[in-house]
Order: C-alpha cells, then structure tokens, then sequence
C-alpha cells in the first residue's frame, strides 16, 4: 500500500509540474505580450508628447502675433483712414474736383526764355 500511496503522489507530482509549466508558459507569454503593449504605448505617448509640444508652440506663436495686432491696432488704424482720406482725395483731384494747384503759367515763361 506504501508502494501504491507513493505511485498516486508521484503521478500526482508530475500532473501538478505539467499543469506549472503551462501555467508558467502562458505567464511568460502573456508578460512578453504586455511588455510589448508597454513598448507600443511608450513610443505612442512619446509621438503625443512631441505632437503636443508643437501645437503649444504654435499656440504660443499665435498668442505672440495677436498680442501684436491688439498693440499696434490704433496705429494700424490711424494709418488706414490716413490712406482712405488720401485715396479719396485723389480720386476727386482724378475726376476733376480741384485743378487750383495746377500751374497754367509754366508754359509761357518757358517761351519767354527761348524767345
């Protein structure tokens, strides 16, 4: 019986190191799965991290150039009607409002000096 008792717990024995080895094969399996998920979401957050870092950038260039519109915009304006005021002045010297400061004279004085 002695004998029997040592067969059962041999076989037993061996039953449990197969069933640990598998247990352990697949562990080790599903381990170098997840390390190469880790590899993979390492090297997605570092493509977010630098993406990020670029937006934020441009973000900040934008803030820069809009803060320079906000302090030049009464300059930029005073230019803008300045240019408005002087187009609409030379529109009206083009159509024919105001010729006063046309010189008539010119002419005769030159032949005056020839003559």
């Amino acid at each position: 019986e002695g004998q029997k008792d040592y067969e059962t717990m041999m076989t037993e024995s061996a039953e449990k190191r197969k069933a640990d080895s598998q247990s352990l094969a697949e562990k080790e399996s599903q381990k170098a799965d997840m390390e190469a998920e880790l590899q993979a979401q390492t090297e997605g957050k570092a493509a977010a991290e630098k993406e990020l870092s670029a937006t934020l950038e441009y973000i900040a260039s934008l803030h820069s150039e809009c803060d320079w519109l906000i302090q030049y915009y009464e300059v930029r304006k005073e230019a803008r009607t300045g240019d408005i005021d002087s187009i609409g002045k030379a529109k009206a010297i083009l159509s024919g409002a105001d010729y006063s400061l046309v010189q008539t004279r010119a002419h005769t004085f030159l032949r005056r000096g020839v003559a």
